[in-house]
């Protein structure tokens, strides 16, 4: 296997098992993203709108023709995540060290390798959507 191909297939399981294992808390009410998305002023809905958001993300990471279309969802879910961290949640929410702040940065950068990775397959198909100029 080529380097790049290995690279980008541990970008894709990384960031896509960090999107599906958060599904359940934000699925389930489970209170920490009650919480969070309370604090947002944007529960119920901006909670399971982004959990949805995050399954279809997590799929497309998981599909080889798509997994760009997976990694620009994925950043700009998390862009608004990081965003949300350093305006209003703060970094540290009820204890946990950081580790939701962490994870969002960390599929951040696997999903910036992702699009990277795969520029050109996107870039074909802005292409044949845009009109010439």
């Amino acid at each position: 296997m080529k380097t790049k191909v290995i690279i980008s297939w541990i970008a894709q399981i990384a960031a896509a098992v960090i999107l599906l294992q958060t599904l359940w808390f934000k699925f389930s009410g489970a209170a920490e993203s009650v919480y969070i998305f309370s604090l947002l002023g944007v529960e119920p809905y901006g909670r399971i709108g982004s959990g949805v958001v995050e399954l279809i993300a997590g799929v497309l990471l998981l599909t080889p023709r798509y997994c760009w279309i997976g990694a620009g969802l994925g950043l700009g879910t998390m862009a608004g995540a990081i965003a949300s961290h350093l305006t209003i949640l703060g970094i540290d929410i009820l204890g946990d060290g950081g580790q939701l702040f962490a994870l969002a940065l960390i599929t951040f950068v696997c999903c910036a390798a992702v699009m990277l990775l795969h520029w050109s397959k996107a870039m074909t198909v802005v292409k044949g959507i845009l009109p010439a100029r």
